[in-house]
This record gives structure tokens, C-alpha cells and sequence, in this order.
């Protein structure tokens, strides 16, 4: 791996759900915390701010992004910055916003919420697919890491809070079948995950809150390498870039100690790397 680099110096309070757009060949991003969707077009910086709490997308077509706020489901004009509501997410709830989310292969998204103060088990993990929200997991803490095996098989998530990733087969409609099961478990050696990505190897390749790092571990759970980061508060990776062999990888300071942004200058920005696997293209929303 090429060392990491900074890919756009904006620091983000909570930078988070980074996609890169396949037919676009552009990243998006948000900025959690300060309501913000960001990117960048042939170097010029582009910001979007919302109304609301926005934290995740999916690309539905070239000009347009599905965007997970804390009320609904969105579809959001690239250039216009028009939005429009697709579904409500909970809506009736003040005390809850998004969180990650990634779509899956047969062109659902999944999603999930948390508690704004991370209130234990305040939050679930939602599946969007062909105008329907259906709840699939509740009472989970802090939804991340959730993303797809290449055959299509495999879901894995996380609930950041206890420190595990699970996997989980899915069916042929794209539903959970079966019990999760645990696929690594860090709750014992106080590691954070956060979001997560899988290659085209099937790694998947994890984000680790406070460790300044994203750590890929093959599909049998075990660690195989990491990717080193200026930051300490790594929160999600996507791959992109030219035949998909670039890690990108959003950052936060919220969390931080008082002082800590002096010995990590690039605490909050956004990283990458060119990595020695290639990425899956994300998955197409099917409305």
C-alpha cells in the first residue's frame, strides 16, 4: 500500500458514509454532526447542507443519490441540490437519527438508527427495498459496519457499543435468513468498529474508532493487514479511484481530548490510499 494521504482537508466533526459513485467516478461524504453532505468535482470542493441529520447514500443514477436523514429516506439531485422524501425513517422519533448504511446487491439499502446520545439499544437496522422500510434488527446501540460479500450471500453489521461484527446470510429476495452469527468479536481487547467495506476477495476491511487505522480481516474474521491513518477517530472506508484500487477514509474530532488535533493535524479530514486489493462497485438503488 501507498501511504495514506489526505484527500480533501475539510475537518468534519463526524465525517462519515463515504460512496464512491461508479458511474460518476466521485466521492461523496458526510459531515454527520454539522448536517453536511460533501464531495468534490475535478478538485472544486462542493458542500450541501440539510435541514436535518444526514449520515449515509446510495446512488439510484448518475444525477442522483438516495440520502438517509434522520426523518426519511431522501432523493437528492446532484445538481440542482433539489431533495425530495422517499419514505419516512422514524419520523415520529426526535430522540433518534440515521446512521450507516450501504446498498445491497439486489438494490435495497440498508440502514440503520441510534439514539442522538447513543442510549443503549435506542436504535435498529431498517431495509428500504422497492418502496418499503421494514425493520430487520432492533434494539441495537450504535448501527456500523454494514456492507455485502461479493456472491451476495453475506451480510455483516455491527453495533459499535459491544465491540462485535456479525454476519448474516440472506436470502435470495435479499432478507435476513437465519441468526446473525458473531464474525469478530473486539469487546475483549477494546478495539471500536466502526463502518466497514468488503473487496473483491471477500475481506472486509474495518474501520477501528480511536485506532488510527482500518484493519482488514479475511472472510473467515481473521486479521490480515491494516491501513494506517492520520487520524485517530477513523470512521468509515470505500473503495475507489481508478479500477477501484483506492481507499478512501472519513475521520472525526468529536471524541477527542482537549489538545489531542495538535499531534494529529489531519484529525477530521478526509484519507486515501491506493491498496493492494480492488473494491466491489456499489450496488445500484432500485426505487
Amino acid at each position: 500500500m501507498t501511504p495514506v494521504r489526505i484527500h480533501d482537508d475539510r475537518v468534519c466533526t463526524l465525517g462519515e458514509g463515504p460512496l464512491w459513485h461508479p458511474e460518476r467516478n466521485q466521492l461523496f461524504w458526510f459531515d454527520i454532526l454539522e448536517n453536511r453532505l460533501l464531495s468534490r468535482d475535478d478538485g472544486t470542493p462542493l458542500d450541501w447542507t440539510w435541514d436535518e441529520t444526514v449520515s449515509a447514500a446510495g446512488w439510484i443514477d448518475r444525477d442522483t443519490l438516495m440520502v438517509a436523514g434522520e426523518s426519511a429516506l431522501w432523493q437528492f439531485d446532484i445538481a440542482s441540490g433539489d431533495r425530495k422524501k422517499i419514505v419516512p425513517l422514524e419520523a415520529d422519533r426526535t430522540d433518534t437519527r440515521s446512521n450507516d448504511g450501504r446498498a445491497d446487491p439486489l438494490g435495497g439499502f440498508w440502514i440503520g438508527t441510534m439514539g442522538r446520545n447513543a442510549e443503549p439499544g435506542a436504535g435498529a437496522i431498517y431495509r428500504y427495498f422497492r418502496g418499503e422500510v421494514r425493520k430487520i434488527y432492533q434494539d441495537v446501540t450504535i448501527p456500523n459496519s454494514i456492507c455485502f460479500s461479493p456472491d451476495g450471500d453475506t451480510a455483516y453489521f455491527a453495533d459499535t457499543a459491544k465491540g462485535a461484527v456479525w454476519k448474516q446470510r440472506i436470502d435470495r429476495a435479499g432478507w435476513p435468513s437465519g441468526k446473525p452469527e458473531i464474525f469478530v468479536d473486539f469487546s475483549g481487547v477494546g478495539i471500536v468498529p466502526d463502518g466497514a467495506v468488503c473487496d473483491a476477495q471477500g475481506n472486509v476491511w474495518i474501520a477501528q474508532w480511536g485506532g488510527w487505522r482500518v484493519a482488514c480481516h479475511g472472510p473467515d474474521g481473521r486479521f490480515r493487514l491494516a491501513l494506517s491513518c492520520g487520524a485517530a477517530h477513523t470512521t468509515c472506508p470505500a473503495f475507489g479511484g481508478d479500477n477501484l484500487r483506492q481507499m478512501f477514509v472519513t475521520s472525526a474530532t468529536t471524541g477527542l481530548e482537549d489538545g489531542a488535533l495538535v499531534h494529529q493535524p489531519g484529525g477530521g479530514c478526509t484519507w486515501v490510499a491506493d491498496v493492494p486489493v480492488k473494491g466491489l462497485p456499489e450496488h445500484r438503488v432500485i426505487l
